[in-house]
C-alpha cells in the first residue's frame, strides 16, 4: 500500500511542480503514517484510508499537497506519547517511537485527531 500511496504523492507533487526533495519528504511521511496506522491502530477492518488533496490557502498563496491518513482503530492520546530522544535510543536501546517526530519534521503542518472512532493524521507540505 505504501508503494501505491507514495506513487500518488509523487504524481501530485510533480503536477504542482513541487521540488523533488519536498516530494521525497512527503513520501517518507506517508510511509511513517501508514506504518503507524497498521502497527498501532488495531483496526476493525484492517484498512487505512488515504485522501490526497492539492490546493492553496489563498487565491495567490503557495500551492500545497495534503495527505490525510485515516484508520478506524482504537485511537490514542497523542499528547501522552513520550517524545523520542537519542538517550532513549542509544542508552536504553529503545530504537522505536520516532514515527510522529519524523512526520512532524518532514511536513509543514501536521494535525492529529484521535478517539474511539480511530485516528486521523492530516499532513500538509507547501510547494
Amino acid at each position: 500500500m505504501e508503494i501505491v500511496a507514495t506513487a500518488q504523492a509523487s504524481a501530485l507533487g510533480e503536477f504542482i511542480q513541487m521540488p523533488r526533495d519536498k516530494i521525497d519528504e512527503v513520501k517518507l511521511a506517508i510511509v511513517e503514517a501508514c506504518i503507524n496506522a497498521f502497527e498501532h491502530a488495531h483496526t476493525r477492518d484492517d484498512r487505512v484510508h488515504l485522501t490526497f488533496r492539492v490546493g492553496r490557502d489563498e487565491e495567490e498563496g503557495p500551492e500545497f499537497l495534503e495527505v490525510e491518513v485515516l484508520d478506524q482503530g482504537e485511537g490514542f492520546d497523542h499528547s501522552m506519547v513520550d517524545p523520542p530522544s537519542p538517550e532513549k535510543t542509544f542508552h536504553e536501546g529503545k530504537k522505536r517511537g520516532w514515527g510522529l517526530q519524523i512526520i512532524r519534521s518532514l511536513m509543514d503542518s501536521v494535525a492529529i485527531t484521535s478517539g474511539d472512532w480511530g485516528t486521523r493524521i492530516l499532513m500538509r507540505k507547501y510547494k
